[in-house]
């Protein structure tokens, strides 16, 4: 029988408001505070139904289609799991196998792979200033093939992950700081500290730091950015985040000391990144195909990068949280010292103490991407939910 917890979350997600109906969610500051409450709350709800062993499927039928333009293990799966779990039928589509290989269209590609598509999620993360793009321009597509009556319905686009933002990752975060905390009212004036780390590679995207600060400033918090200097990254997003703790009675501050950014923090956030110029010249080069160019680039950034190994997280660092035990999180996976390389983000040791907290961090995912699927494909989410907690209750008779 479903848990008492369970029908509480229930009567919870059913006293928001939500306006995703045949619409697309592509970055979190578009959306209102209380339409990510009731997406974090839908995300709790389906994943206390899945750990006591019911179904929340709410669909017969439909595709849902992975664009993946960029290598991915957890949204990957994680997206794949959502459709199974709602009752879609997965369908990734390889650009290399497709006609894209020959020059067709983004138009014709997004009408071409939705005459019976229900959702489409999209990667595109690494050229700045494109993957957000190109979403929008698959969106048009779909738009127009709706208008033209090609689509019997417009799928709706879940961006999962571009050059901007990483709504999924972020909103997972979010879930796992709620229950960390015990609440979202529980966050407002704790610190966090999303800081650069050191990795030895290059090219990573900015939208995991660019994610958080998007959206972990709305809730009231502390908020403390810091890198080494020249790793800014997109000045619109930083904007953004000032705008939100503004609003939300927070602080966002910039720095770059990771030490005084972990200075009394409550949560962590070490992720290394590439510097918001490096990756403008870096889209400029893998649009010319300049492998050359490519090469020089990284081998400049890589020498950059060795100036800052001390951007690790080490216990000396965790030392200054507060109490000295802030939670430690990151999108994984990590640039692990001495485990996974010779010296990166975090200390093998820090990492270890923290590995299942980051695990269960991730589990969220998965919940998350269902709880876009429902919201966006159900004209009143609220009402079926209800259904797939009654027919849970039904089945445990």
């Amino acid at each position: 029988m479903p848990t008492p917890a369970i029908r509480e979350q229930l009567t919870a997600f059913q006293s928001l408001k939500t306006d995703l109906f045949q619409k697309d969610f592509l970055l979190t500051w578009e959306h209102p505070n209380e339409q990510l409450k009731a997406i974090v709350t839908l995300a709790e709800t389906l994943k206390q139904l899945h750990q006591a062993g019911y179904s929340y499927r709410a669909f017969e039928s439909g595709l849902a289609i992975s664009i993946f333009r960029d290598n991915s293990t957890r949204t990957r799966f994680s997206f794949a799991s959502a459709a199974s779990a709602l009752g879609f039928t997965l369908s990734e589509l390889d650009e290399q196998k497709s006609q894209v290989a020959h020059g067709e269209t983004v138009r014709e590609t997004a009408n071409m792979i939705s005459f019976m598509a229900e959702v489409i999620g999209i990667r595109d993360d690494m050229f700045l200033g494109e993957g957000h793009k190109y979403m929008r321009e698959v969106g048009d597509a779909l738009t127009d093939g709706t208008k033209q009556g090609v689509l019997h319905r417009r799928p709706s686009l879940i961006n999962l992950q571009c050059d901007i933002d990483h709504p999924t990752q972020s909103l997972a975060d979010l879930a796992w700081l709620k229950k960390h905390f015990g609440s979202l009212e529980n966050l407002k004036g704790k610190k966090i500290a999303m800081t650069w780390a050191y990795s030895p590679s290059y090219g990573k995207p900015l939208s995991v730091p660019q994610g958080i600060i998007g959206l972990i400033t709305r809730f009231g918090m502390d908020v403390s950015l810091a890198y080494p200097e020249g790793y800014g990254l997109i000045p619109e997003v930083i904007e953004v985040a000032k705008k939100n703790a503004a609003q939300s009675g927070g602080t966002f501050a910039v720095g770059n000391s990771m030490e005084a950014a972990f200075t009394g923090a409550h949560i962590v956030y070490p992720k290394s990144w590439a510097p918001f110029q490096v990756m403008q010249r870096r889209t400029e080069l893998l649009q010319k195909a300049d492998k050359e160019g490519l090469k020089t680039l990284e081998q400049e950034c890589l020498a950059n990068n060795a100036k800052f190994t001390a951007w690790e997280c080490d216990r000396a660092k965790m030392n200054l949280t507060a109490d000295k035990k802030a939670l430690y999180m990151h999108c994984l996976p990590a640039d692990i010292t001495d485990i996974n390389c010779k010296a990166g983000e975090v200390s093998a040791e820090v990492f270890e103490q923290y590995r299942i907290p980051t695990y269960h961090e991730a589990s969220y995912k998965p919940f998350v991407i269902s709880a876009l699927m429902f919201l966006t494909r159900l004209q009143n989410p609220g009402e079926k939910l209800k259904q797939i907690v009654e027919r849970a209750q039904k089945l445990s008779l």
